[in-house]
């Protein structure tokens, strides 16, 4: 039911331009993964709705989202990290392509340590979006409180992972560890004292929390 429900959501969306659709098939030629299509809509929604003037984006990969979260507030300046050389250089490639590189800055190393560096230099966010390792997410929402404006967003990917968060006896042993984790996140989240958090059941699973 699920599937059938996602397949609906994803033949709903609109035509999208044509170099979203190659940043598609480069993520999928190359087996990097990217936030699903359904999801990405959906983030760009509530960045329509919230138009935050600077966007924090945990996980870079090929710049892909950071793309379409500029796509869908031209005028926000969005500061991304990637750890991964390789995707870093084609985050930085994409970037320039679209002559997008003003609004767009990549930080290349690990999130968890350039977050520390970055509270001596950066202004606030309005908005956070994590979608890197998951099993580091929960110190990665820790490191980034101090990064969030007092009416921002923080929005993770990945929160259901695959299901087997709903059904973790089910989980292939090689994802066992990281599904606790996911677990053991989401109850970080539904409990936090300064956030309120739901639960979106689209893509893979998005959480938006948002502070009280």
């Amino acid at each position: 039911m699920d599937d059938l429900i996602n397949n609906y959501l994803l033949h709903t969306l609109p035509d999208k331009n044509i170099w979203i659709k190659e940043l598609e098939d480069q993520a999928k030629e190359d087996n990097i993964p990217i936030m699903d299509q359904v999801s990405m809509h959906f983030v760009t929604q509530i960045i329509q709705i919230k138009r935050p003037k600077r966007i924090l984006e945990i996980g870079t990969a090929i710049g892909y989202s950071a793309l379409r979260m500029l796509e869908a507030s031209p005028k926000s300046q969005i500061v991304t990290m990637e750890r991964d050389e390789v995707r870093y250089k084609q985050a930085i490639q994409n970037i320039k392509r679209l002559n997008k590189e003003k609004n767009i800055d990549v930080i290349f190393g690990d999130a968890l340590e350039k977050l520390n560096e970055l509270m001596d230099t950066a202004d606030k966010f309005d908005l956070i979006f994590i979608d890197a390792a998951k099993g580091q997410y929960q110190r990665f929402f820790e490191l980034s409180l101090p990064l969030l404006n007092s009416d921002g967003l923080i929005i993770t990917d990945n929160v259901l992972f695959r299901g087997f968060v709903a059904n973790p006896e089910a989980t292939p042993k090689r994802y066992e560890k990281m599904v606790e984790k996911i677990i053991k996140y989401n109850n970080f989240l539904m409990n936090h004292p300064e956030f309120n958090t739901s639960i979106v059941p689209i893509g893979d699973g998005v959480a938006l929390s948002s502070k009280k």
